[in-house]
Parts: structure tokens; sequence; C-alpha cells
């Protein structure tokens, strides 16, 4: 049997403050437990050093505000670098199965990035499975979110993308930030019901996390049939965890994996350093790797925790039967929404970076093609606590575009050009070609980003 693929990345050299809960110390504990324990002299493991990600790899992703240098520290380059690490193995066929652990996180990040927000620049995951499109054409992959806060950047990036199929499970928006991920969160006009959220009420434990794992996750998981199946490890669902208010444990979350069988899982948030992260990642590399996990506690361990009160289970339940009805119906949804009249779907947003207190006001225009996810256009105002604001114009073109939504993308970017005086920085992501460029206004120049 092939072995687990293993990276560790704990960047030294990034942390948001010496004392902030996103800092080094979260992936040391874990790594002096596994070495000491022994687990990674087994045959069943094998260790691989990170890649650094490169800006197109970024920029295959993202729009990046004003340049990708801007964004993504080396540390973040090397964090989102172990994930494709883990990705070139797999698909070489080395490994049957592997899980990076990598710090800075990036689930909270979305297609524009002005700042840092949610402890995230850049998404580790969703620039991953652009990579394994561009480089393995793998068409078909879903994205499991287990951290306890919605993955509200990895679902607002596949939002249009009827090919990946974006599930997160997490403790209900109205008690924790990012204060988003309800069940009427549905996906695009075109992509309907190929993102699915689970807002699971407080207190939650193993008993209600893994019914929605085998009731809901894996009945859709076998219907829509992926190519690759993505952890996104968040283990901040843990009973200690300082930020939430849940009561998964560390056998819990290697239930979950062997469950759920993941071809990679990508680490994000988790923040109770000593007391759970070294047991659930003990937990989760176990569970990968197919080693016996049944003595695996933590040292304050109650049965108690894995069960689930009568009112709680009766919400999972509900949540669960609305979610049902939403992936029955994808089809005709997205049906709907191509018999419409309209040419183009516009939506207004708003997204405040907590962490670099940025305010920023979108207008996405996406064309309603009959026959692909369509082009989109992101209209981005980024207002600084220092009062400087930055306007920008995105244009992107999907992998899957057909060549006239290629066509007129391409005409409308150049047509944005000629209008400069709107914005500081026009992009053009063409997905499609592996073509990534970069317009300055008050230069007039344009580059090609490598």
């Amino acid at each position: 049997m092939k072995p687990t693929g293993l990276v560790f990345f704990p960047a030294f050299d990034w942390a948001i403050s010496p004392t902030h809960p996103e800092r080094e110390e979260r992936l040391l504990y874990t790594r002096d437990q596994i070495f000491e324990e022994g687990i990674m002299d087994l045959p069943q493991i094998t260790e691989y050093q990170p890649q650094m990600a490169t800006d197109r790899d970024v920029a295959r992703t993202h729009f990046c505000v004003p340049t990708v240098r801007d964004q993504a520290t080396d540390a973040h380059r090397i964090s989102c670098g172990g994930a494709l690490t883990i990705a070139d193995a797999l698909m070489r066929g080395e490994i049957r199965n592997g899980f990076a652990l990598v710090r800075p996180p990036g689930h909270h990040s979305m297609r524009v990035s002005h700042g840092n927000r949610g402890f995230c620049n850049i998404n580790n995951e969703a620039i991953m499975v652009d990579y394994l499109r561009h480089r393995y054409n793998v068409k078909r992959i879903a994205i499991v979110d287990t951290d306890v806060h919605h993955g509200d950047g990895t679902q607002e990036i596949f939002w249009h993308d009827p090919d990946v199929l974006f599930i997160s499970f997490h403790q209900d928006g109205r008690t924790l930030y990012p204060g988003t991920g309800f069940t009427n969160e549905i996906g695009g006009p075109l992509a309907q019901g190929y993102t699915l959220n689970v807002p699971l009420p407080p207190g939650t434990g193993d008993q209600g996390i893994l019914y929605v794992l085998d009731h809901l996750v894996l009945p859709v998981l076998k219907e829509f049939n992926p190519e690759l199946v993505v952890n996104s490890a968040g283990q901040d669902n843990h009973y200690t965890d300082p930020l939430a208010n849940m009561r998964f444990t560390a056998r819990g979350y290697a239930e979950l994996n062997r469950r759920l069988a993941p071809d990679i899982a990508v680490l994000e948030g988790g923040y109770s350093v000593e007391t759970a992260l070294p047991y659930i990642n003990m937990g989760i590399i176990m569970a990968m790797a197919g080693i016996d996990y049944q003595y695996l506690y933590e040292p304050d361990y109650d049965p108690g925790l894995a069960q689930e009160s009568r009112k709680g289970m009766e919400i999972i339940k509900q949540i669960i039967e609305v979610l049902q009805k939403t992936w029955r119906d994808r089809d005709k949804l997205v049906e709907n929404a191509r018999n419409t009249r309209e040419k183009f779907y516009q939506r207004h947003k708003y997204i405040y970076y907590d962490t670099d207190n940025v305010r920023e006001q979108q207008l996405e225009t996406l064309r309603l093609c009959p026959t692909c996810p369509g082009y989109l256009t992101i209209d981005s105002l980024a207002r600084f606590a220092s009062g400087f604001e930055n306007r920008v114009c995105c244009v992107s073109i999907p992998w899957q575009a057909c060549p006239i939504c290629v066509r007129d993308a391409n005409e409308h970017y150049e047509a944005i050009k000629k209008r400069h005086d709107r914005h500081e920085f026009i992009y053009l992501q063409d997905k499609s070609n592996d073509r990534f460029l970069r317009y300055e206004c008050q230069t007039r120049k344009e580059f090609n980003i490598e």
C-alpha cells in the first residue's frame, strides 16, 4: 500500500503578532509529538519538503492588489506550496493521500485580495484546485471544509463553478466569525446547489458532526462523483478551542477522516495549541495512513462530549433536510437561471478585512452564458483605515469558458483599459489560456504575470 504524504511548514518568520493565536507554535507542538511518538519512522508515512508557489500559481486564483508580492510573503508562498507539493506527489502516484500541515491558513481569502482577513491573505486550497486543473487536467473536485468558521473565501472563489462542489460545516454564523454560511447560500445562478452550507448550533460534538457526514456529505459526494476530494482541515471545532464553542474531539476528527477518506487534507484553523492540536493532527494522520487510533484520547477526554442533545439533533436533521432538497433541485434551479431573458447577473458585495481593517465594496457581473459558466467582472473599491482608497477592475475567464465568452471577456478587458481614469489597476485572469495580465492605469503599462 502506498504511504500517506506529509508536509510540515510552521512558518517561523511569519505571525500577525508574537501572541496572536495564528503563530508558529500551532505546528511546533504537533511536530514534536509526532516525531516523539515515532509516527514519522513508520513505512505508512513519507515526508516531503514544500515548494514555493509562484506568482502565476497565485494569479491563477487571485487578483492580488496591487501585485502578488504585496499580498503573499515567502511564508504564504511556501505554505501554499506545501499543498501543491502534496498535490504533485498524489498525481505522480507516489502516495495514496496526503496532509499539508502548513500555516499561514487561507480559506477566508477571496478572489480579490486587498489584505489579510480572518488570518488569510491567499487561499491555499483554491490555488491548489486551480493548479490541479491546469497541470493535471483534473475537472471535478469536491472541497469539504471542516473548520469551525465558515470557509467564505473558498465559497466565494468557486461560487460560479459547477465543477467544484463546496461543502462547509461550521458553527452557526449568527454566533461566530465571519457571520456567513447559511443554508440559502447555494452558489451563483449557473452553479446553484454546488455550494452547501451546514450552520451547526454551538455545542455540536462528535455525534452531530458525524451524523452530518453520513446523512448529507457522503451521499452527495457519491452522487457528485469527484475525481478528487479535498479536506479543508480546520481543527477549531475542538472542545478546547479558545475561539469557538463546539465539542468535537481528536478521535472524532480521526473518525471523520476515516469515513471521508480525502485525497488531500490541508490544515486551516485550530488554536488550542497544546491541549488539542497535537492530538487532532495525530488522529488525522493515523486515519489517513490506516493506523489504528482507538487509543487516541486527550488527557482530559470525557465520553460525554461525543453525545448530542435531543434539541441539537433536531436542528441538525432539519438543516440536512433543507440541503438535501437543494441538492435534488440543483439542475432545475440552474435551468431556470439559464432560461431568463437576462444576459448578465449582478450582485453587490460588502467585504470587511478584520485583520487589516479594510472595507471593500464590489459590483460583480456574470455573463449568463447558455453553454459555459460565463465570464466574470468585478469592480472593487477598497478603503483603508489610513484613508487611502484603491479601485480596481478584474475580468476572470473560467477554465471551462466557451469561445464566445473568451472573446467577449478579452474585448471587455481592452475596453476597460481605454476608460482607465476610473481605476488604479485592471486585471485579466484567463484560466482557459493560462494567461494573466495586470494593467497599471497611471503609467499605462501592461505586465504579464509569470
